[in-house]
């Protein structure tokens, strides 16, 4: 997804030379080609995030439409002020690509676990965040970045990921997929959970349970009309992110439902990571499994509300 995204970036560079890339001591053979065909438009800017955000904020006041990549941590929790006050605070449009959301860098342990990102971002004006859930996916909403008024928060899995989006359902920031439609209930995913929604839908079916899977991919800003016409034709509602469960994509719903239709509430179950840092390392499967996100779980939880 890492590289579908980056590649998207040179690709649309060849075709608006308006678009910056701007990276964060990124590594040898990153984004070469565009290094080479556009040296002027190509920026490695070694360990120093705050400093590249203010960097993207002036090229975005000239013009600019910067896109930046390094690791989820260091682009939000280390740059949350430079993003608020230079971003945000002026509407820019900078697209921050985000590597390893969730538990994604499971073996470099709490450091580098981007648990809390889209709480953070979430609370800012003017930004949007998006977590799509295929590399195919990111084909689809990176041309979409371009005209993009706002600046844009993009939420990178581990690369290699199962595809499972289809191009027929298309793609639109803001609108959510309704990727199955469920009678008995519908989980409601952001990034590669999509991927264990899909799974435990299958096992449901098995078990004689039709659920369905709403896609959203867009976190905010939330599509509120797919919510307003799916939660009252199901009895439950299962949201299922790779992120804590406080502040992110459920949270958001539940807010949503607070505010506009809380008779639907208490359709709704979380499930997403614990409040407490992990104390473990191993692999981002081994976390999610250790933090309760599997397909047994989802499975579990969508059939506690018969």
């Amino acid at each position: 997804m890492r590289n579908t995204s980056l590649d998207k970036v040179y690709e649309l560079a060849k075709t608006n030379d308006k678009i910056v890339f701007i990276g964060s001591d990124l590594g040898p053979g990153v984004l070469d080609k565009m290094k080479n065909e556009f040296p002027d438009r190509f920026f490695m800017e070694g360990v120093s995030e705050q400093h590249v955000i203010g960097m993207a904020a002036g090229l975005a006041m000239e013009g600019f439409i910067p896109y930046i990549n390094t690791i989820a941590t260091f682009l939000t929790r280390r740059c949350f002020e430079q993003i608020a006050l230079d971003l945000c605070l002026h509407n820019l449009p900078v697209r921050l690509i985000a590597s390893g959301g969730g538990v994604v860098y499971a073996p470099l342990g709490p450091t580098h676990l981007a648990v809390e990102d889209i709480a953070i971002l979430r609370a800012l004006p003017n930004m949007t965040i998006i977590a799509p859930c295929d590399a195919e996916e990111m084909k689809r909403l990176m041309p979409q970045t371009v005209d993009y008024p706002s600046p844009i928060y993009i939420r990178l899995a581990k690369g290699g990921d199962k595809v499972v989006s289809r191009p027929e359902l298309g793609f639109q920031i803001g609108k959510a997929i309704v990727m199955k439609e469920g009678t008995y209930g519908m989980f409601v995913t952001t990034g590669v959970m999509t991927q264990i929604a899909l799974e435990a839908i299958a096992e449901l079916e098995k078990q004689g349970i039709n659920c369905g899977l709403i896609h959203m991919h867009t976190v905010k800003p939330l599509d509120e009309d797919t919510l307003k016409q799916w939660l009252p034709k199901v009895k439950a509602f299962v949201t299922v992110e790779e992120h804590t469960r406080i502040g992110g994509l459920g949270s958001a719903i539940l807010e949503f439902c607070n505010d506009h239709i809380p008779e639907q509430s208490s359709k709704i179950k979380r499930i997403g990571l614990p409040d407490h840092f992990s104390e473990k390392y191993g692999s981002q499967n081994e976390q999610l499994e250790y933090m309760g996100i599997s397909v047994e779980s989802l499975v579990k939880t969508m059939k506690s509300f018969n």
